[in-house]
């Protein structure tokens, strides 16, 4: 059994982090029903199975005609919670908004993913991840000294979304068993974004923080955060942020601190990463990998994609599951009696409607 066991759940068709949301629940032993619109794009041809649709079912519903709207709101007074990714008012004025749905079933928890949110002066706005963090001081702060750089969608399509809004879902589910009422979930990437800051706000509050990139303890600024080239033109990953570690890595390079810059001393960094980087560059990634390997001098290889199914600590936990369709991540968390690890890694299963009703009745 796992944790959501029992727990219907409808995913009302898009891309990016709603899929990905409705994912981690069906990970988590919840029932998601995926709602597809009846011109949806087929699969682009030589694509992977999409992952993001593992452990679902789907059904294809026309929700703009009052039969498949008729047919969705049946579906939703037997379902614990929904999931939508329109922008703000879009589910309203097809007639299956939040007063709709919570007047079909009061124990709906509705939940609703959006980049800037329900409401605010950009809330109708077009937008995409690299939009919704660039107004939280989240892309300000990623890259080089020239300029940002996109942490790919990670930030805010994932960090900031869909776990915030799993969060959110999880969160109303448990609040329901005291009040036994629903309620809508109101998930905003620049929210999420904004609280994966509430670090760098307190190190910047206490002083600890330059608002430039490239110049503080963790943003590969410091010598002991950053990572280097290595002679085969790979890259190590290097976080010994404590002293004790930090004294690890110059044991492990046959480096003397005596002769070297502070490692505190922000003035002299350039010419600290300059001598680390020099002693890196005379071999290649792995050889510093296994130089380094049992140590707390917090010094890793840079793993390209490929390489991931093999590494051997990823590789006894299964982080990754390598198929013939291609690698995905394994479902995560990991709790002690439920057995995700023997989560079936499958794509969405087509189903008539009338076989979730039958089965949610």
């Amino acid at each position: 059994m796992r944790p959501l066991n029992g727990i219907r759940v409808i995913e009302l068709a898009g891309i990016g982090p709603g899929p990905h949301a409705g994912m981690m629940l069906a990970d988590l032993g919840a029932d998601v029903v995926r709602v597809e619109r009846p011109a949806a794009p087929a699969q682009i041809d030589g694509a992977a199975p999409d992952p993001s649709l593992r452990g679902k079912r789907t059904v294809v519903l026309d929700i703009k005609s009052d039969a498949g709207r008729a047919t969705l709101l049946e579906l939703i007074g037997r379902a614990d919670a929904l999931l939508e990714g329109f922008r703000p008012g879009v589910t309203e004025r097809l007639g299956i908004g939040p007063d709709e749905c919570l007047a079909r079933n009061s124990r709906l928890v509705y939940g609703r993913m959006t980049g800037w949110g329900q409401s605010g002066p950009m809330a109708s706005q077009a937008g995409h991840d690299i939009n919704y963090i660039s107004i939280t001081g989240a892309l300000h702060a990623i890259g080089t000294g020239d300029s940002p750089v996109p942490p790919l969608n990670l930030v805010g399509d994932f960090g900031g979304g869909s776990m915030l809004l799993v969060v959110g879902v999880l969160s109303a589910l448990l609040e329901r068993a005291t009040s036994g009422q629903g309620q809508v979930v109101d998930a905003a990437m620049v929210d999420g974004a904004s609280l994966l800051m509430q670090m760098t706000w307190w190190l910047k509050n206490s002083g600890a923080w330059q608002d430039r990139r490239a110049a503080n303890g963790l943003d590969g600024g410091a010598p002991h955060y950053r990572t280097y080239r290595c002679s085969d033109e790979k890259f190590v990953a290097v976080g010994c942020i404590e002293p004790h570690f930090y004294a690890e890595l110059l044991k492990g390079l046959d480096l003397d601190p005596r002769n070297l810059p502070p490692q505190r001393d922000s003035s002299r960094w350039d010419e600290l990463a300059a001598i680390i980087g020099g002693r890196f560059a005379q071999h290649p990634r792995d050889h510093w990998a296994a130089s380094f390997e049992g140590s707390d001098a917090c010094v890793t290889p840079v793993l390209a994609l490929d390489e991931l199914a093999d590494y051997p600590h990823i590789a006894q936990r299964g982080t990754v599951v390598a198929g013939t369709d291609g690698t995905r991540a394994a479902p995560a968390p990991r709790f002690s009696r439920a057995p995700m690890d023997e989560m079936p890694i499958i794509a969405s299963r087509p189903v008539d409607v009338s076989t979730v009703l039958d089965h949610w009745s």
